[in-house]
């Protein structure tokens, strides 16, 4: 196509420059946009029950002593629930008065699943008997005394093993033996010392415990309440929008083919 003669051609092209300007500027926001959020997406967090990197590694420590009561067995229930949904990378530490590693550091947060139902009631189904919480494997000759401090220095131990500094979370009624008491406070600290981030879903603890977890975890650590299984909510974590790219791709895919099969106006001086 030829060029249309102007008399006044040379005042065009500053215009005609600050368009181009423009368009540019667009197709670079888009882009920084897009890199902005696939960046952001790489480290969403929960919602609900603790702040975690997802897809980040998480040790979960759990309380099976016999301090817990089953009154609060459907809120052990209610966080394994929402964690297996997480999406992230779990390992789990069982502890009573001793630990043990029941599943290793990197599994998929949905291999908590299976857990959950030694925490769940089961229906009814013949009336004037009381259901009961299903046998589960740790009650009969693990279930003994209470020692945090056992759980929490197994949870210690693999999280500065792992690569990224895996973040911990107790969850129990924090109601420790007195005489474990000694020995879980430089457990504590070491966690303050080495970084290791702490997350504490707690099982209706009394305040006098809270106040002692406060005052020896690094600052910054969440201490919320576990959810029931009725109170979990479906979905754990903010998912990626990945509808939102979609269409911010084909509308910039658009406007690049409308700019590159459009007529364009060309002009010359007379």
């Amino acid at each position: 196509m030829s060029a249309i003669p102007l008399a006044d051609a040379p005042a065009l092209r500053l215009p005609a420059r600050r368009t181009q300007f423009v368009l540019a500027a667009f197709g670079v926001t888009a882009l920084v946009a897009v890199a902005v959020l696939l960046l952001l997406s790489r480290n969403p967090h929960t919602r609900t029950i603790v702040p975690l990197p997802a897809h980040a590694d998480t040790v979960l420590v759990l309380d099976v002593s016999a301090s817990i009561s089953s009154d609060t067995y459907s809120r052990i229930g209610g966080t394994l629930a929402a964690l297996s949904r997480s999406g992230g990378r779990f390992g789990l530490v069982v502890f009573s008065d001793q630990a043990y590693e029941a599943l290793p550091p990197g599994v998929p947060a949905s291999d908590l699943a299976p857990f959950v139902r030694y925490f769940t009631l089961p229906q009814q189904v013949r009336p004037g008997f009381a259901v009961t919480f299903p046998p589960n494997p740790w009650e009969s000759a693990f279930s003994g005394g209470t020692k945090i401090s056992a759980g929490m220095d197994l949870a210690h131990t693999i999280a500065v093993a792992s690569p990224h500094r895996a973040t911990v979370v107790l969850v129990s009624d924090l109601d420790d033996s007195p005489g474990d008491l000694a020995r879980l406070a430089p457990v504590l600290l070491s966690y303050r010392r080495d970084g290791v981030p702490v997350r504490i879903v707690g099982l209706n603890p009394s305040q006098q415990a809270l106040d002692f977890f406060q005052r020896l975890l690094p600052p910054g650590s969440a201490i919320v309440d576990a959810p029931t299984l009725s109170e979990a909510p479906p979905h754990d974590h903010t998912s990626f929008p990945w509808t939102l790219v979609a269409l911010t791709l084909v509308a910039a895919l658009l406007l690049s083919l409308r700019w590159a099969w459009a007529p364009r106006l060309d002009w010359s001086s007379t």
